[in-house]
């Protein structure tokens, strides 16, 4: 089953494929190359080698919404992420997380409060939703909560052992 019932191309082009994430928990991030955010892609990785092998995964979504801060073609940003960070983890086509040409993806995401009770558009860069093997998702983790934040890692370690 896809992510949230909703098809997801992936960076490489095609259909990211099931097995990225069906029956996983997975933390989608919009990520972004050229942000003062970008060396979240360590925590991210970090993660990714932490629960990888315990049915969790982070998904990467490239989104150059914010400030423009992801120019690249698909073959750069894939490129840049495994070179500077060594990043694991799959990572869907760009997207548009807000406005009129949100993903269907991000539709199913943005209804979700944060923990302050806040819900809607994504904030900015790096934002995270943590989505259980289910479908439901659990969580929504603002762009300035570190990856490996003890709240995140929490909401992980609680997803992958439900």
């Amino acid at each position: 089953m896809p992510l949230l019932n909703v098809d997801i191309k992936a960076l490489a082009g095609g259909d990211l494929g099931d097995e990225a994430t069906a029956g996983k928990t997975v933390l989608v991030v919009n990520v972004a190359s050229k942000c003062g955010l970008t060396p979240q892609y360590t925590g991210l990785e970090n993660l990714q080698q932490r629960f990888g092998d315990q049915g969790f995964t982070v998904l990467g979504a490239p989104c150059n919404q914010f400030g423009e801060q992801e120019p690249g073609s698909a073959e750069e940003i894939e490129t840049f992420c495994s070179t500077t960070y060594g990043t694991s983890f799959p990572m869907t086509e760009k997207l548009d997380v807000n406005g009129d040409g949100r993903h269907p993806l991000y539709e199913a995401l943005v209804g979700t409060a944060d923990a302050d009770g806040e819900s809607g558009d994504v904030q900015w860069n790096f934002e995270k939703f943590l989505v259980s093997s289910d479908g439901t998702v659990l969580h929504r983790f603002r762009p300035t909560v570190e990856p490996e934040s003890d709240e995140v890692v929490a909401a992980i370690e609680a997803a992958i052992a439900a």
